[in-house]
């Protein structure tokens, strides 16, 4: 009766670990770059420079060091 009980599950064990590994797929390939419409984080204009230290100075905080 054990042996019975071992044997059965013993191949339900291999078969649903090979119909698993059997689904995995490849990797999806990664999209190709396109143009952004938003300029990338970092570049920051002049203009948004000066907005900023005005802003810094009217809410009264202190200079980053």
């Amino acid at each position: 009766m054990k042996k019975i009980i071992l044997v059965g599950l013993a191949i339900f064990a291999v078969s649903t670990s090979a119909a698993l590994a059997a689904k995995k797929k490849a990797p999806a390939a990664a999209p190709a770059a396109t143009a952004s419409p938003m300029p990338m984080m970092g570049q920051v204009s002049a203009a948004d420079k000066a907005l900023y230290k005005k802003s810094q100075m009217e809410s009264g905080m202190a200079k980053k060091k």
